[in-house]
């Protein structure tokens, strides 16, 4: 199969901008299909790390770094009236027009943003492949999670009759390259927190908890630092991997509808329990009392945090490995799409030979 998979104007697709989880999903996306010897056509920043059979620049470095007017490139607008969106978006359908062949898969990331791309190759298939945002328009998308698939079909609702499920919609978890997440099996003596530092992510559970405790909190993320704590910034991947590997136990008490939350599977990679709210992907996600800890009181958090160190960290990181890994969900992947090629044929109704009513001779 051929991909053609579409970046954002704002990051290179290298472990430099890991802050952006559109970013990270481009780049390990690029990995799991190169993984299975698919070809991928890469359109976006001058730099890239992730694998593919060409990475196309629709946007110099310059350019990136001016659209960002100063700011972290976790803060940039996806409006896309605005010019270096206009430039990227045009020079990518350029660049698509030069190598697109049939039955070639367009692979965006950028909801609405990209759909200037999609609606110039009406005869492909445009696929929303990792959705965990609002403003969906794609036919074909695979969400994060059921709980956010639901929450998308449920905003696309103008009559309660209406609610009918999309066949060819799929749901595949986020994705962890095990080998950068090493496990952990002894902690050190504090909890950690990682995320954008705003009153949605639940940062100040994490404060309330540990302070209530008398405990070491570590903080790492962009945004307001919080009164209580030890912040250690923004952190890259391997930093990343050693505080979380070091944790009795890593918070990720999203108060909005989580549409996955990396952060909580990242900390299972190296055997470290969560410590969650109890809805979005989380119910999916976090065994109750076996990878971690779902609640809904700050009594419940205070009680998670104290049980965190009695879970068995080996069975997190096997846990989080079967789940999360990238193998595994490339096959996932690699079904879905097989399953879209189908369309070109019966779809629904292609049955493989020998299949009758349902069962096979």
């Amino acid at each position: 199969m051929r991909f053609h998979v579409v970046g954002l104007p704002h990051a290179n697709t290298t472990l430099d901008f890991t802050a952006c989880a559109f970013t990270e999903n481009v780049r390990k996306f690029a990995i799991m299909m190169k993984s299975l010897n698919h070809e991928v056509f890469l359109y976006g920043g001058e730099f890239t790390d992730a694998p593919c059979d060409e990475n196309i620049m629709c946007i110099s470095e310059q350019e990136r770094l001016d659209s960002l007017e100063g700011k972290h490139y976790s803060l940039a607008s996806f409006d896309y009236a605005l010019p270096h969106w206009v430039k990227f978006n045009n020079t990518a359908i350029e660049e698509m027009t030069k190598r697109i062949q049939p039955k070639d898969f367009i692979c965006v990331i950028g909801g609405r943003a990209h759909k200037v791309i999609a609606d110039a190759f009406p005869n492909h298939m445009t696929v929303e492949f990792e959705v965990g945002y609002g403003g969906t328009f794609a036919k074909y998308k695979v969400f994060e999670s059921y709980a956010w698939m639901h929450v998308c079909y449920g905003a696309a609702v103008t009559n309660p009759n209406d609610v009918d499920g999309q066949f060819f919609d799929d749901v595949i978890p986020g994705h962890v390259d095990i080998k950068d997440f090493p496990f952990r099996e002894t902690p050190d003596d504090y909890y950690f927190f990682m995320g954008r530092l705003i009153d949605r992510k639940g940062y100040q559970v994490a404060v309330d908890v540990c302070r209530h405790l008398g405990k070491r909190l570590i903080v790492a993320g962009h945004g307001t630092i919080p009164d209580y704590g030890e912040y250690v910034g923004v952190v890259g991947t391997e930093e990343r991997a050693k505080l979380m590997g070091g944790a009795i136990a890593s918070f990720v008490p999203t108060i909005y509808t989580e549409p996955f939350g990396l952060v909580m599977a990242e900390a299972m990679a190296c055997g470290t329990p969560v410590i969650t709210t109890d809805w979005g992907a989380f119910p999916e996600n976090v065994v109750q009392g076996v990878t971690g800890f779902r609640c809904r009181t700050l009594q419940e958090f205070i009680e998670a945090a104290e049980k965190a160190p009695s879970l068995d960290r080996k069975a997190i990181r096997e846990y989080a490995v079967n789940r999360f890994g990238l193998d595994v969900n490339a096959l996932l992947y690699d079904r879905y799409f097989n399953r879209l090629l189908s369309l070109w044929g019966k779809g629904f109704y292609e049955l493989k030979e020998g299949t009758l009513n349902g069962t096979t001779n």
